[in-house]
């Protein structure tokens, strides 16, 4: 709507034209001599081109705007359930039996869930010694893969692995008053467990939340690789310079999922075990957890585009000078 303000700019120009050629007009001679020099001669159809051309051009820009005129409400609602995943990113997530390595292989096929997410949340918890909340509760799924990208390590500074307070912090974070279907996933290797997690499984349950359990890693065990700048530097060492070897505490996870009537899946580099729980979590019944109203505007850009067409058409159709050509005319004639 702002370009309209070329249109009093325009007119200006168009009065200084009109000016100059009654000026140029004046020296050529008497007004009377000229009309009979020049029979065809109009000072009004030029004025009324103008006229035309300057209100297309308003009907063009007001049509570019695209007025929207007369309302209606439509009810939107939103079904799905809502999904919390715990991730761990304690040191041992680096050990390489998973391809790349454990966490890495772990965000991959948390990345690959979210493209199956319709319109349900999800929300990601990061655990080591502490667990703290990534990315809250969202249908937002872009922005959750804005997040996941920036895990690593380095997010928990204390070591550990607190699968207990990851899972209280999950339960927190869902919806308080929705009524869709919520799950709990925790991807880990289960290893230095700290905490009762059996309990805070149970205590899902009782909240009507399920807790699966998906154990990654190696049952043999695997050292963990230290780097530098993309450079090996070798294998973490204990305090006795023992090279640290982690496995997957499978026992510990399975109880966990059975705690909190979930289920575990053990990964491996063919495949992460998150789609058999995505396959799992689809065929709960998706349950209404939103509903909004908005308010849509019918378009009536085409009515202002149709004007201004027919408008410049005339406009071009119109001649500048009469059409009525005088015959017989004696140019000369005089007493």
């Amino acid at each position: 709507m702002y370009v309209l303000l070329v249109i009093p700019v325009l007119l200006l120009v168009f009065w200084f034209n009109a000016r100059w050629r009654k000026k140029v007009l004046k020296q050529l001679g008497d007004a009377n001599i000229l009309q009979n020099l020049m029979p065809t001669l109009s000072t009004a159809l030029p004025r009324w081109k103008r006229l035309l051309f300057t209100l297309g051009l308003v009907f063009v820009l007001v049509g570019m705007a695209n007025p929207q005129i007369g309302t209606k409400y439509e009810e939107v609602k939103r079904e799905g359930f809502e999904l919390m995943i715990c991730l761990d990113v304690s040191n041992s997530m680096l050990a390489e039996d998973l391809t790349p390595n454990r966490l890495e292989r772990a965000k991959q096929a948390i990345s690959r869930l979210v493209d199956r997410l319709k319109n349900d949340k999800i929300g990601i918890v990061v655990f080591a010694g502490e667990a703290y909340i990534q990315l809250p509760m969202t249908v937002d799924h872009s922005a959750a893969k804005l997040f996941l990208r920036s895990i690593d390590t380095d997010v928990v500074a204390t070591q550990g692995t607190a699968i207990g307070k990851a899972v209280e912090l999950a339960m927190s974070s869902f919806s308080t008053n929705s009524k869709a279907n919520k799950s709990i996933i925790v991807i880990t290797d289960g290893e230095n467990h700290e905490d009762d997690a059996l309990k805070q499984a149970a205590a899902a349950v009782e909240q009507g939340i399920k807790v699966h359990t998906i154990g990654i890693g190696s049952l043999d065990g695997t050292p963990i690789p230290m780097y530098k700048r993309g450079q090996m530097l070798g294998y973490r060492k204990d305090r006795e310079g023992n090279t640290v070897v982690t496995k997957l505490n499978e026992t510990m996870l399975q109880q966990i999922a059975a705690s909190g009537e979930g289920t575990y899946v053990r990964a491996n580099n063919s495949r992460t075990g998150l789609n058999t729980l995505m396959d799992e979590l689809e065929g709960m019944e998706r349950e209404e957890f939103d509903s909004k109203m908005f308010t849509s505007y019918e378009d009536r850009f085409q009515y202002f585009i149709a004007v201004a067409l027919l408008l410049l058409l005339i406009e071009v159709l119109l001649p500048s000078r009469k059409l009525k050509v005088f015959g017989g005319l004696n140019l000369f004639k005089g007493k």
